[in-house]
């Protein structure tokens, strides 16, 4: 998809001049509050919900916000270029939970209260891990200490398991909370090619096949790096754990999943799902889809439950979400529109259009309010759950240079390119590397035998 410029106000003004606003559907002639702003923001099943929000903002209090509307990589590198210019074209940057901290260590992004002095994260938004924080003395993410206000959620970008209710309740199932529970789940109700037990992210991409196997291997108490927040570098994704949990990834693809796990995209999994030819999926929360007679052959028989986990770790889902940041280098006015619009955005009742919108919010207290009581809100719950036991995947700037190894390797071993105990050691090998080059202690554990 192309960039383009989005917004009523920036619409409008082609018609009606500048000075005027769509207020209820009538024109204002009401000037402009603050300096217009632009936002750039990657193309996802959210960006609707955002986009609707922003015309709220636009048309209640007449301030101009532009969305430049990306591809993911696309949006990433115009970020990567835009804080190293003279003058970012951005004035807030929606930065994904895989790549935020290359902008935080490289001191790219504003902290909230030198732009507000009396600016404040509502204590109903999650902090996702204490990921809206930064220590710029130490480079580590914390709320505490030192650590200062630099973002806002936007969007809980969090797997959760999707089960289908109807078969559930017409095969007398209970919601898994381990992998044993999912895998005799899916058993029951894997019916190839009609109905898959369960359809998995195996395709290689940007941050795909990797975000799609954390919650399996952390659950197990593997992982890619020992413990990144701490300071612990040792490479573990070739770790007893990290085995494990690829082999209950594997053994549910083998057993009850697609025939070409290694070949499904977010995209595909949506759609199995969607289409009827999955009974679960794991996935972030994409309710208006589902519930859409248009896109949707299950309307209203779609669950929602937290990612399950092993007997001995619990669940472990990985976070994606979505944060706002302010670029350092545009003008002052800009920087405080920009956060003008993060204040207006964490209200409750912009939280509240948020999700009637078709996006998940980030306020725990509409997460958990009568909404969530709702059919067209019943993920609400589920997510709410999730969000305190999720963890942040990386918080490091080398992420992408890690994520490269991992898609490719683990998409080889899902795909029965590589065994799997090689596939783990080769990146393991890989990974290790590229982290003592960029300066960390990184420990290799053995290779698995």
């Amino acid at each position: 998809m192309s960039p383009k410029a989005i917004g009523i106000s920036s619409r409008v003004s082609k018609l009606l001049g500048t000075a005027s606003l769509v207020v209820l559907g009538c024109v204002s002639p009401l000037a402009a509050q603050e300096a217009p702003i632009t936002i750039v923001i990657n193309q996802s099943p959210w960006f609707p919900g955002f986009q609707t929000v922003v015309e709220k903002y636009e048309a209640e209090t007449g301030n101009t916000v532009n969305l430049d509307v990306n591809p993911f990589a696309g949006s990433l590198e115009k970020q990567r270029t835009a804080v190293r210019s003279a003058e970012s074209p951005f004035d807030l940057l929606i930065m994904n939970a895989g790549f935020f901290v290359e902008f935080y260590t490289g001191g790219f992004i504003n902290p909230l209260k030198e732009i507000d002095p009396d600016f404040e994260l509502s204590d109903d938004i999650f902090t996702f891990d204490d990921s809206v924080c930064w220590d710029a003395e130490t480079f580590k993410i914390t709320c505490d200490g030192a650590g200062q206000l630099v973002t806002v959620p936007v969007n809980p970008f969090l797997p959760l398991l999707h089960y289908r209710s109807d078969l559930y309740e017409a095969n007398g199932l209970s919601v898994p909370t381990t992998w044993t529970q999912l895998y005799d789940n899916a058993k029951v109700l894997n019916d190839p090619p009609n109905m898959y037990g369960i359809s998995q992210r195996g395709q290689r991409g940007a941050f795909d096949v990797t975000f799609d196997v954390l919650p399996y291997i952390w659950s197990h108490g593997g992982g890619i790096l020992a413990d990144q927040k701490s300071g612990d570098f040792t490479v573990t994704i070739n770790s007893p754990g990290t085995l494990a949990g690829m082999e209950t990834y594997l053994k549910l693809a083998k057993d009850v999943g697609h025939p070409s796990t290694a070949g499904q995209t977010q995209t595909n999994v949506i759609q199995n799902m969607a289409t009827g030819r999955a009974a679960h999926i794991q996935g972030v929360p994409a309710p208006a889809q589902f519930d859409d007679p248009t896109q949707s052959a299950v309307v209203g028989k779609i669950a929602y439950a937290v990612v399950p986990g092993s007997e001995e770790f619990g669940p472990a889902p990985g976070l994606g979400h979505w944060l706002a940041g302010v670029p350092k280098n545009i003008p002052d006015d800009r920087k405080k529109a920009a956060v003008a619009f993060l204040g207006w955005f964490q209200t409750d009742a912009a939280q509240r259009a948020y999700a009637e919108a078709g996006s998940p919010p980030v306020s725990r207290s509409v997460m958990t309010s009568e909404m969530a009581d709702l059919e067209q809100f019943r993920y609400m719950r589920a997510l709410a759950e999730s969000i305190p036991k999720a963890r942040l995947t990386f918080v490091i700037p080398e992420a992408s240079q890690v994520l490269a190894v991992t898609e490719l390797r683990l998409n080889q071993a899902i795909g029965g390119e590589l065994p799997l105990k090689e596939a783990l050691n080769t990146a393991a090998g890989e990974i290790a590397k590229i982290m003592k080059d960029a300066g960390y202690d990184a420990p290799q554990l053995d290779d698995l035998k």
